[in-house]
């Protein structure tokens, strides 16, 4: 972790590190205490002296427990405790959640000290009203209202700076895909009258970390950019609109639309939504042991260009230690019950190594072997091929379990539900964002959208019909995929090599 100050690039960063056995996708700093995610929260303290270079930051029950304004703070991008596997099962058939009651978020400021934010939408899809009180007093502090162009999507108390000045996050997704989703920081004066917009630069060629917004005390806006040869630390642009200005952004380009040839659809049996799921999380739940064979040699084998081992990093340590969820293996697909089998048959689990080709001694999944398992295909259809037997939805508040938000030539994620805040909850086989295996993990929908993700339904959760194709023809169209990729490449390396550094960088 680096600490520094955004107003001096030039002066010295300090360099905080991580514990070895910490493989963090979220960081809060609260009363001084660093908490990181790593499935849960994480406390970590920092060693030696306030200004040496370099301290080490080690696990410590003297810092204070994750109260509520931390959790809140962790949930704003989505690293939140997720619900029980019971509760997807019961879901499956379900869109857009249905508000029951207003969501209340605690936020520790740097303004009014700590307060909560109870966050309401009503029947209105479009606008929301966030009532905002002090924690200890409960005396009103403002009640903020917001309406964007189209359709809300989640809506985030950040910040109250030293100014008395109110920060909110928020998103417009439109419900037509031919118009782009766009993320804003929303800035209301002290007496909650909203006065200024910054419109958060997402693009397709820009990687994300998890948390990418930070407000300063001084209501400064920053987006954190990573790109291919370095992260940039951006002071967002503001400008301003009127109190009854609803929020949009017109100058985000249309989107193009890829050009996806006829091709025929393969499947094994019927598919229902319900059957997508539990095979989804049967891979997550997944218990077993890392037998000395399934572990490999110490030291492992380097990655080609990366600084990583071919062993996914949630095995590390683990031999002979019972373990959950099946790892990520580059170019690897199976079933369930083949997975099983190969473990115990000696084989090496899991690959990382996505710039090498796929080695054929390793077992486990990639993405898009992972979506192709669930969705009960007995091939493999890369994230290139996926939408020759897939159908785009116009709208992305259409996508119900079992879906996919596919991205050609880059990553794949089965889409399990929304969220009762708006977010999406996802389940993939990722690097990065699952420690390599298969697990769950939530996003704002605009960023996803926004990095070229399109949502995409498997025709056979439409079709009762279950359509067979040969095997010669099954070659045919991965044939196909595989000539369209290599040439797609050739003008796509530069937004590769940023991808691949995002925690939806696999490409499969």
């Amino acid at each position: 972790m680096l600490r520094f100050d955004p107003k001096a690039a030039n002066a010295q960063m300090q360099s905080l590190e991580l514990p070895q056995e910490v493989r963090p996708t979220d960081v809060v700093v609260r009363r001084g205490n660093v908490y990181v995610w790593d499935g849960t929260p994480q406390a970590l303290q920092a060693g030696g002296r306030a200004d040496d270079p370099v301290r080490e930051l080690t696990r410590t029950r003297a810092a204070e427990q994750p109260d509520d304004a931390t959790l809140s703070a962790f949930a704003q991008m989505g690293s939140q405790t997720l619900g029980s596997s019971e509760q997807l099962l019961g879901e499956q058939t379900r869109g857009v959640p249905v508000e029951v009651k207003p969501a209340r978020q605690v936020v520790s400021s740097r303004g009014r000290g700590s307060v909560f934010a109870d966050v309401s939408t009503a029947n209105k899809p479009d606008s929301a009203t966030i009532e905002v009180r002090e924690q200890t007093t409960n005396d009103l502090v403002a009640r903020l209202k917001i309406r964007v162009r189209d359709r809300l999507g989640l809506v985030e108390f950040l910040e109250i700076d030293n100014a008395g000045r109110m920060f909110v996050l928020t998103e417009n997704i439109p419900t037509n895909s031919q118009r782009p989703a766009s993320a804003f920081v929303v800035r209301f004066s002290a007496r909650g009258v909203q006065e200024s917009v910054y419109d958060i630069p997402l693009e397709e060629s820009v990687a994300l970390s998890r948390r990418f917004i930070a407000i300063s005390a001084e209501g400064d806006v920053y987006f954190l950019r990573t790109r291919n040869a370095g992260v940039d630390l951006i002071g967002v642009g503001v400008r301003p609109i009127r109190a009854s200005d609803l929020i949009d952004n017109p100058n985000r380009p249309r989107r193009k639309d890829a050009v996806v040839g006829k091709a025929p659809i393969a499947a094994v049996r019927p598919l229902t939504r319900r059957q997508v799921i539990e095979t989804a999380v049967a891979f997550e739940s997944l218990q077993w042991r890392v037998t000395p064979l399934a572990y490999g040699l110490d030291p492992d084998n380097a990655c080609s260009g990366l600084n990583r081992t071919r062993r996914p990093w949630y095995l590390a340590g683990k031999v002979n230690a019972d373990v959950r969820g099946v790892p990520y293996c580059w170019g690897c697909h199976g079933s369930l019950n083949q997975f099983r089998a190969n473990i115990a048959n000696g084989t090496m689990a899991g690959n990382v190594c996505t710039h090498n080709s796929p080695r054929p001694d390793v077992t486990g999944v990639d993405c898009s072997a992972f979506v192709s398992a669930t969705w009960g295909l007995a091939t493999h259809f890369t994230t290139m091929a996926i939408p020759s037997i897939t159908k785009e939805l116009g709208n992305a508040w259409e996508l119900q379990p079992g879906d996919a938000l596919n991205k050609p030539g880059s990553h794949v994620m089965l889409f399990m539900r929304f969220t009762p805040d708006r977010k999406v909850e996802v389940m993939e086989s990722s690097t990065g964002g699952c420690n390599g295996r298969v697990c769950r993990n939530v996003y704002p929908l605009s960023s996803l959208l926004a990095r070229g993700y399109r949502p995409v339904r498997f025709r056979m959760l439409d079709n009762p019909q279950v359509a067979d194709i040969s095997p010669a023809e099954v070659t045919s169209v991965q044939d196909k995929a595989k000539v369209s990729e290599s040439n797609a490449s050739r003008g796509r390396r530069t937004e590769r090599a940023s991808t691949r550094q995002n925690r939806h960088r696999d490409q499969d």
